[in-house]
């Protein structure tokens, strides 16, 4: 079903001229762009109740109180402006105005600065009504403006801000609509990294959902969840952490995966430049693993997260089929060590890849670019069908990079996971997956039990109890 685009003006007077939608603006920074957007298109005074902007630090303190990190653009002043904003609504107006529905939008945004040493990023909210007198809804995202000129990022943030309200009063029926609408106008110019939508009219929304239509429409190349499925963003805690990635299909995940989690974070937290108490573990889904012929099946998706969720993982959904741009996306929080988990199979594909591409003469910059002081790629191994345990170090590569090769392997750069357990690499997930969706025995011995319990509980991976009849 396609969609048809709107220009933000049409949003803002189709808002403007319904009646029932009546809210406050409060914009911290960036000007009051949102805002402005209403009053242009005319019959503002049927939408706007107040416009604010406390500029100043001690004006917006007394308002909103202190933040104990001490900065202004980030999502507890967000949900502080909020709270504020729609507790003054329902004392003034909700007896008033009954039949209405109530929204607050606030942002606190710090546009690009003349010295571009701040990029431009921003926190921006609704609470809002879907019925008149009915409870209030919460949509927050995290946002990177992409122009190089403060003028132009104010602009944005004003389309961005249309954008989120129009989605909330029109398209809360359609939540993939409402997440791509988004970007309406100022695609390539805003990046949308993080989003959530709470409350009682969104309870049937799987906030997971919501992260992979962020990178499914690409308003991001990453987005990630917590273990019970909030989204979540990196500057919430992985800044200045050490930070270990292992990416994998996890369709579903098994022993082996339980064993990579674990022998190679307790070996990735045992190096010198790591701090054990300052190292995180996230799991990563790429697109391209997602997808089956050309597609991505939603309830597939969510088994898989579901599982991680109840193994304590944060997960990461990206469209990064090169780990690179997942570095770069990562650099902006100033990880200290990154630690990257792949199997052999897929290092050999890497290194192959790098090899065939970069025969220019770019082969050390291409090499440079993923394996870096700031790097350590582990690698876990693989038993192929004629019972060869392949390794990094036996892994056969292209001559003409063996001898960069071995020096990666020598200056552990690529590193071999250790203390793995060879017991379980003659589990292929794959096959465990085939037995589940069909309904054949001898699946469960593969998983941990509390996947078991999981997939049969909740029906994950297609399963069916084969031993269920049906009731005529």
């Amino acid at each position: 079903m396609n969609r048809h685009i709107l220009q933000t003006e049409q949003k803002a007077l189709e808002i403007n001229l319904n009646q029932k939608i009546y809210g406050t603006f409060a914009e911290i920074g960036a000007g009051q762009e949102v805002a402005r957007n209403f009053f242009q298109v005319g019959a503002a005074a049927g939408t706007i109740a107040k416009t604010m902007s406390a500029y100043d630090k001690d004006f917006s303190d007394a308002i909103y109180g202190r933040e104990e990190s001490k900065r202004y653009v980030c999502e507890s002043r967000l949900y502080k402006m909020l709270d504020h904003e729609y507790s003054l609504m329902e004392e003034r107006l909700m007896q008033k105005k009954s039949d209405t529905r109530f929204f607050v939008f606030a942002d606190t945004v710090a546009a690009i600065n003349y010295t571009k040493t701040i990029k431009g990023n921003g926190w921006l909210g609704i609470r809002f009504q879907k019925t008149p007198g009915g409870p209030p809804n919460d949509l927050v995202i995290h946002a990177k403006m992409k122009d190089n000129d403060n003028r132009l990022q104010q602009e944005a943030i004003g389309v961005l801000g249309v954008n989120m309200l129009y989605a909330c009063f029109f398209y809360f029926d359609n939540i993939e609509f409402f997440v791509e609408s988004l970007l309406d106008g100022v695609r390539d110019r805003i990046e949308v990294d993080m989003m959530r939508l709470n409350g009682p009219d969104f309870d049937h929304v799987d906030n997971r959902l919501l992260s992979l239509y962020l990178v499914k429409h690409g308003l991001t190349e990453v987005s990630m969840f917590d273990h019970l499925g909030n989204a979540k963003h990196a500057s919430e805690f992985l800044y200045k952490k050490d930070l270990m990635v292992v990416r994998g299909h996890y369709r579903p995940p098994t022993k082996v995966t339980l064993d990579v989690f674990k022998s190679g974070f307790e070996q990735f937290k045992a190096e010198d430049e790591v701090e054990p108490e300052n190292a995180r573990i996230v799991t990563e889904m790429t697109l391209n693993y997602l997808r089956e012929d050309g597609k991505i099946d939603e309830e597939d998706f969510l088994s898989r997260a579901k599982c991680l969720g109840e193994m304590g993982m944060t997960c990461i959904i990206s469209d990064c089929l090169h780990h690179q741009n997942l570095i770069n996306y990562l650099n902006d929080y100033k990880i200290k060590k990154l630690g990257l988990v792949i199997g052999v199979n897929e290092l050999k594909e890497i290194i192959e890849d790098k090899y065939e591409n970069n025969q220019d003469g770019r082969i050390l910059v291409a090499f440079g670019e993923l394996f870096n002081r700031n790097i350590n790629v582990y690698v876990y191994p693989a038993l192929l069908e004629d019972n060869t345990l392949l390794k990094a170090k036996n892994m056969m590569v292209p001559e003409g990079i063996h001898f960069l090769y071995k020096h990666l392997i020598d200056s552990n750069q690529i590193m071999e996971i250790e203390n793995y357990s060879q017991n379980n690499l003659g589990i292929f997930p794959y096959q465990v997956y085939e037995k589940i969706k069909n309904g054949e025995e001898g699946w469960e011995d593969a998983l941990p039990d509390e996947l078991v319990s999981l997939i049969k509980k909740e029906g994950l991976f297609s399963y069916k109890n084969k031993n269920t009849s049906l009731e005529v």
